[in-house]
């Protein structure tokens, strides 16, 4: 047991010692998080918008002075024509043009006023929350400056994110993608650079079991995840502002089991690649890709087709996003996600079995 925990010591020394792993290791993630966080958005902010009006009345006026003083939309244009908005729009001069029906404040009473969106359908996510919210701002508007006119009023409950932060599904899909990649990754490249310097023969020529030798250099990376992950929640509650609204030791609790599966198919990988080149290949393919693109992270499960609806069925990753959502924005008990924390540990038993197999298999 003394020569195992030497082992695991002098591993944790060699990455505190190597800069640029640390730097991998610690920086990465604070990079990564502040990028998604800040920078890359799907918010409606902004705007700029066309107003199409033939006849600007006082009505019409005090709807487009609200559109503009909303932090969602900025007047740039006005333009009598809805030809003149769509030539702006071609010319990329706005991002979307509202038009009004003439004398629109006279004909409200006769229901016959109206308003048309004309939005840029090249991005359709974007458009669909540009009309959202025009729509919303000119019907509470509506609302507040003619009550008696019969307007119907749609009332919106925006549940567990009423801001409509795009942090909020960002942030559980970078920790998924981030703990895999570092975990996976650096626990292979770890193990196939001591092959390609000769050393692991030295090692596993040594008093402890060549087994414990390869758990011995997971370990460090086990409880530097561990850091990284308290980092991570740091950063997604007092930067970005995403809620802890779960309990915070079902989240570390399950953060730990998703850890320690990524360290098995790090010890997976290593097995298969010679070099730490085919080792960040594999880790690429098999687990930055799938991570970002079947989690559910960026594109809705729901919204693709059958065949990767069954394929992301088997990428980690999107069981513990959907488990980060429901615990960390949700605020849901343990009991909410049983099927996740059923799945992980499942996935987490298989890996290691196959990988500590294989790495037997290997050493035979």
């Amino acid at each position: 047991m003394k020569q195992f925990i030497s082992f695991v010591i002098k591993e944790a020394k060699h990455i505190v010692r190597d800069r640029r792993t640390m730097l991998i290791l610690f920086g990465m993630p604070v990079v990564m998080m502040l990028i998604f966080g800040f920078a890359i958005t799907t918010d409606v902010k902004n705007v700029k918008v066309a107003i199409v009006t033939s006849s600007m009345d006082n009505r019409t006026q005090q709807i487009v002075q609200r559109i503009d003083a909303s932090e969602y939309f900025t007047v740039t244009h006005t333009v009598g024509t809805t030809e003149a908005a769509k030539q702006l729009l071609s010319d990329h001069q706005i991002d979307f043009a509202i038009a009004f029906s003439k004398h629109f404040a006279n004909n409200q009473y006769s229901g016959q006023a109206g308003v048309q969106f004309i939005a840029d359908y090249t991005d359709p996510n974007m458009a669909e929350q540009q009309v959202s919210y025009a729509q919303q701002i000119i019907m509470q508007e509506l609302t507040r400056l003619t009550p008696s006119a019969q307007t119907p009023v749609v009332n919106t409950k925006l549940l567990y994110n009423p801001q409509m932060k795009s942090a909020y599904n960002f942030v559980p899909g970078i920790m998924g993608m981030l703990l895999m990649l570092i975990c996976a990754m650096m626990t292979s490249v770890s193990i196939v650079r001591e092959k390609e310097r000769g050393t692991m023969e030295v090692l596993l020529v040594s008093p402890v079991k060549p087994l414990y030798i390869m758990i011995a250099k997971a370990v460090p990376y086990f409880v530097l995840s561990f850091l990284i992950l308290i980092s991570v929640l740091l950063i997604s509650k007092y930067i970005l502002q995403v809620p802890l609204a779960g309990n915070i030791l079902t989240i570390l609790g399950v953060s730990l089991i998703y850890i320690l599966l990524s360290l098995a198919l790090g010890l997976l990988i290593s097995v298969a690649a010679q070099t730490q080149v085919v080792a960040l290949l594999i880790s690429g393919m098999l687990l930055i890709m799938p991570s970002m693109m079947l989690s559910g992270m960026i594109y809705p499960i729901e919204s693709m087709p059958a065949i990767l609806q069954y394929i992301s069925a088997i990428v980690p990753t999107l069981w513990y996003v959907s488990a980060m959502k429901k615990l960390m924005i949700m605020g849901v008990g343990v009991e909410m996600v049983y099927e996740e924390l059923l799945v992980l540990t499942a996935m987490t038993i298989l890996l290691l079995g196959i990988a500590l197999k294989k790495f037997k298999i290997r050493l035979s």
